[in-house]
C-alpha cells in the first residue's frame, strides 16, 4: 500500500549530476536525417527545454528517449543506465514518462481511472491475478485508486475525479495527463508542448504546477515547448535544434541573445516572426 504522501519512485542521483545524458544521438529515416548528433545533458532535478522550429526534431527526439523510435546512433543513458534497445514500457519501468503533443486520455474512463492506468505500470498483480480476483489484485487496485486520488489532489483535480476525462475543461485535461504520467512514479518527466492551446491564465497554473513536481516530488523535467515566454521564464537550462542539429544551448539569456537562435526562428514565418518580436522587446 502507498503512503498518503506522493514521492518520486527508483532513486535518483543526488543532485548536481546529470540523470540523462544524451551522446551522439541520431535518427535516419531513409535518406533523411531527423536528429543529428545531438547531445545533451539533463542534470537531476532541474527544469530544462527543448525548443526549435516547427520539423525541428524535437518530438523525434523525444521518442527515441522513450523507445517509441529506435536510434540509428547514439546514447541514452538514465541514471547511467543505457536505454537504447529497451521497449517504451521498459523505458518507463526505468524511470521515464511522458505527455503529449495532442492529448491522448482514455475518453471512456474516468480522472480516476485514467490515472489508476498510469499508476499499473508499478503494480505486482498479473493478469492471471485480475483473472482469479486473488488478494493481490483487490491491493494492488486499492493502491492504484489510492495513488490516484492523490495525483488529483497533487494537481487540483480533485472535484473531477469522477468525471469522464474528455469532459474536463482543456486545460485540466493538459493536468490529468500530467498526473497519469506522474503515477508512474518517474525520475524524468518529458513534456511535449504542454502549454499548447491554453489561455494565458491556464498557462501560469501551468507554470507553477511544473515548478512544484521538480521542488516537492524531486522529479526532473524536460520539455518541448513553442510558448517562449513560458520557456524563458520556467527553464534553467535550454538547448535548441533546428533541422535536427543541435544549434546552441546555455541558460536562457545566453541562448535568447544567441544569432544563431534568432536567424533559425526568423527564417519561419509568421509564428517566428512573432518570437523575434517578442524577445527584441525584452
Amino acid at each position: 500500500m502507498i503512503k498518503t504522501t506522493v514521492h518520486p519512485g527508483p532513486t535518483a542521483p543526488a543532485s548536481g549530476g546529470s540523470i540523462l545524458e544524451v551522446d551522439a544521438l541520431t535518427k535516419e529515416f531513409g535518406g533523411l536525417t531527423a536528429v543529428n548528433s545531438v547531445t545533451m545533458h539533463v542534470p537531476d532535478r532541474s527544469i530544462v527545454s527543448v525548443i526549435g522550429p516547427n520539423g525541428a526534431g524535437k518530438t523525434t527526439f523525444f521518442n527515441m528517449i522513450t523507445g517509441i523510435y529506435a536510434p540509428t546512433r547514439g546514447s541514452i543513458k538514465l541514471a547511467g543506465r543505457e536505454l537504447v534497445g529497451l521497449r517504451p514500457d521498459q523505458v518507463t519501468e526505468a524511470g521515464i514518462a511522458r505527455t503529449f503533443q495532442n492529448i491522448r486520455l482514455f475518453s471512456s474512463m474516468t480522472s480516476e481511472e485514467n490515472i489508476m492506468v498510469g499508476r499499473n505500470s508499478r503494480l505486482k498483480s498479473t493478469f492471471v491475478d485480475a483473472v482469479l480476483r486473488t488478494r493481490r489484485f483487490h491491493e494492488s487496485e486499492h493502491e492504484a485508486r489510492e495513488a490516484a486520488r492523490i495525483m488529483l489532489d497533487f494537481v487540483g483535480l480533485s472535484k473531477w475525479r469522477n468525471e469522464i476525462a474528455t469532459n474536463l475543461p482543456y486545460g485540466d485535461q493538459r493536468k490529468l495527463e500530467i498526473a497519469r504520467a506522474l503515477a508512474t512514479t518517474p525520475k524524468l518527466i518529458l513534456l511535449d508542448e504542454p502549454a499548447a492551446g491554453m489561455n494565458p491564465r491556464e498557462t501560469e497554473d501551468l507554470k507553477a504546477l511544473i515548478r512544484r513536481i521538480r521542488d516537492e516530488l524531486g522529479v526532473t523535467i524536460c520539455l518541448i515547448e513553442h510558448d517562449m515566454r513560458l520557456v524563458m521564464t520556467l527553464s534553467e537550462y535550454i538547448t535548441v535544434l533546428d533541422y535536427g542539429t543541435k544549434i546552441s544551448e546555455g541558460l536562457p539569456h545566453q541562448v535568447r541573445n544567441d544569432p544563431a537562435v534568432m536567424e533559425a526562428y526568423l527564417g519561419r514565418g509568421a509564428a517566428a516572426g512573432e518570437y523575434g518580436k517578442e524577445e527584441a522587446s525584452q
